[in-house]
């Protein structure tokens, strides 16, 4: 019965060692998410990008994947929207963001958010849903 039981250890430790490393291993490749909140209103494409860019680098350091907030497929072009019903294209974009948001761990907030009433939403529901804030410098 000891010899049982000294094998039956031996096992039990090693199922231990092996499941904790497959966990760190796990955890490693879940990496945390963040989603980008930019105000677009008045700005050009090629700051739009350089923003973005920046915005991505940072998260990227930082150690986030990062979400894509930026809806640039046929399905988000004005005309599919309209086809579709789509009244408020503004609104069905923020609507995108948003589920986008319930993917993330935080939210990143490019400079001149607070100016634009997406980004303000976004902020609120990033502040009630205990995102981590972060702001670019």
């Amino acid at each position: 019965m000891q010899r049982f039981n000294a094998h039956f250890y031996r096992f039990f430790v090693k199922m231990c060692i092996f499941i904790a490393k497959r966990s760190k291993k796990e955890a490693k490749k879940k990496r945390m998410k963040a989603m980008l909140s930019q105000p677009m209103n008045g700005k050009s494409d090629d700051e739009i990008k350089a923003t973005r860019e920046r915005a991505i680098a940072a998260l990227e350091a930082k150690g986030y994947e990062v979400i894509n907030t930026l809806f640039t497929d046929e399905w988000y072009s004005p005309e599919k929207m309209k086809e579709r019903g789509v009244v408020q294209i503004p609104l069905c974009f923020l609507a995108k963001s948003l589920e986008n948001m319930s993917l993330c761990h935080a939210a990143y907030f490019c400079k001149g958010w607070e100016n634009a009433r997406g980004c303000v939403i976004e902020h609120m529901a990033a502040e009630k849903y205990g995102l981590e804030i972060i702001y670019e410098e």
